[in-house]
């Protein structure tokens, strides 16, 4: 049986209509990009979105699917943003349900784990972007790797990884990231223990 051709890989697609592919996010993530959006003229938006190509995968009853810019796409979604770019990577409609979620796990293009780190079936995973559950651990990560805590790393989900350390790690009162704990997690970042993790830099001297 031959796959389906996809005849125009690069759609434009209405963020509400986008499926992600995950459970969670970090929404003070997506409110500082819904920030970097208001503060942009009409030409520096257009180019925004021109460079930020969403990966997609063409899912059952033709629905898209996206691995990659979960939090531009919800700021967008809140921004009204009428469509974004879409470049298709697969098209696997033809798949039954089942199917096509084990081979999106397998592919590492889905990620069915919840804000609390619990594996949840792939019936939990939102069907929209702004059912999408709050990480502020996912926030953290963030912010650490771009404090210089650990480089960013291809391996797909790499935030999640730290995310799930810092929640081992670190209490977040009312789910802020303060100073004071940015400073705890980047003395972590550098510690011995998170050498498992993508993109760790190595430990402080």
């Amino acid at each position: 049986m031959s796959t389906p051709h996809v005849p125009h890989p690069l759609l434009s697609v209405a963020p509400d209509k986008l499926r992600p592919t995950q459970i969670t996010v970090g929404k003070a993530e997506v409110a500082e990009k819904r920030d970097i959006w208001r503060n942009l003229g009409k030409k520096k938006r257009k180019e925004l979105i021109a460079a930020h190509w969403f990966p997609g995968v063409v899912g059952p009853k033709g629905k898209i699917y996206i691995v990659d810019h979960h939090h531009l796409g919800l700021a967008l979604l809140e921004e009204g943003v009428k469509t974004v770019p879409v470049m298709v990577q697969r098209d696997f409609s033809w798949l039954e349900p089942d199917v096509f979620w084990r081979t999106m796990e397998f592919n590492r293009w889905a990620h069915p784990y919840d804000q609390h780190s619990n594996r949840m079936s792939y019936e939990d995973i939102p069907a929209s972007l702004d059912k999408l559950a709050d990480d502020p651990y996912r926030t953290l990560a963030a912010r650490a790797r771009e404090a210089d805590g650990y480089s960013k790393d291809a391996m797909p989900y790499a935030e999640f990884l730290w995310a799930d350390f810092y929640r081992r790690q670190l209490q977040l009162p009312g789910g802020k990231v303060s100073a004071k704990v940015m400073q705890q997690a980047l003395l972590l970042a550098h510690g011995h223990a998170a050498a498992y993790l993508p993109g760790w830099a190595g430990a402080s001297e």
